[in-house]
């Protein structure tokens, strides 16, 4: 069976799951019968006035025990959106809220926030929901999930503009850096390594005889940003290797850092790209080699990407 999609994901999410004592009343259930489902397993009484339905998803019964709604990093990663860490149920409680619930599974990170958007009663809105977690992340994580959202059809560049209007004018620049063509989490924070290091590169771009690759920096370097999900198995490892012959014969390098090392170890991965770029750079660079090499890697533009893929650094 093939595997949920994002948006999959989202419209499951904020389809209603929890229940007051009115609503099952009017769905024509009575307070005995209401009291024998508890009883029985049928209903879950989360909270007071909250039944849910068993098998609810434990971050969502965490989150209606505490009080509150399921919010920010949580949620997204729910939904299939790229985070980079969430080591804590995030949680939307009203501002001035009591008695709130404990849970066994951690300190909650609380968000004392209202929510004019919310429709259910066990998550908030999207739009709140990114409104936190871009609050919540450091600045590079914080664009690989917008990347990831607007990647997946969650929502588009021009909704993130108007919802970045909600925030401080400190978060514009994040907005400024978001492409979709990022297809994972670790491209982006990569994307973000190379603006720093101050090379020109192009991202998702096509290479006859190659394929499509995910950066090709100063014209001569591939980088290809390698997962477990996608990069698992003999028979694939076959066709990356292919595809790195095929590539070097036209003149290319090819590098392909881990996404556990782009994600868990950023300072080390950026610093092997910039002495690989400084040590090889000057024999491989375009000006280097032949006009025909020069002209194998043909740009593919995401009809989705509302940002410019290609990045040359301010002289």
């Amino acid at each position: 069976m093939p595997k949920p999609t994002p948006l999959q994901l989202s419209l499951a999410l904020f389809t209603p799951m929890l229940h007051t004592r009115d609503d099952l009343l009017s769905l024509g259930m009575t307070t005995r019968q209401i009291t024998s489902a508890v009883r029985g397993g049928r209903l879950v009484r989360l909270r007071r006035d909250r039944y849910a339905r068993p098998g609810v998803d434990a971050k969502v019964a965490d989150a209606v025990r505490i009080g509150g709604r399921i919010t920010c990093l949580s949620l997204l990663q729910m939904v299939g959106v790229f985070v980079l860490k969430v080591s804590t149920v995030h949680v939307q409680v009203t501002p001035h809220s009591s008695r709130l619930g404990i849970v066994k599974s951690g300190d909650p990170h609380l968000h004392w926030t209202k929510d004019p958007d919310c429709l259910q009663l066990h998550t908030t809105s999207l739009r709140t929901a990114i409104k936190h977690s871009v609050r919540c992340q450091p600045p590079r994580a914080a664009v690989a999930t917008l990347d990831s959202l607007v990647y997946h059809g969650l929502i588009t560049r021009v909704q993130l503009e108007e919802l970045f209007r909600e925030l401080p004018p400190r978060f514009g620049t994040l907005v400024r850096l978001v492409d979709a063509s990022a297809e994972s989490g670790p491209e982006t924070l990569v994307r973000l390594m190379l603006r720093s290091i101050g090379v020109s590169f192009e991202t998702q771009v096509f290479i006859e005889g190659v394929g499509r690759v995910d950066f090709v920096v100063e014209g001569w370097l591939v980088i290809e940003c390698d997962s477990k999900e996608f990069h698992e198995g003999w028979k694939k490892q076959k066709q990356d290797r292919g595809r790195d012959l095929a590539a070097a014969r036209l003149g290319y390098v090819t590098v392909r850092p881990l996404a556990a090392d782009i994600v868990h170890r950023p300072d080390v991965t950026q610093q092997t790209l910039r002495e690989i770029i400084d040590m090889m750079g000057p024999n491989l660079a375009p000006e280097s080699r032949s006009h025909s090499r020069r002209n194998k890697a043909k740009r593919v533009r995401d009809a989705r990407n509302g940002a410019e893929s290609t990045y040359r650094p301010e002289n």
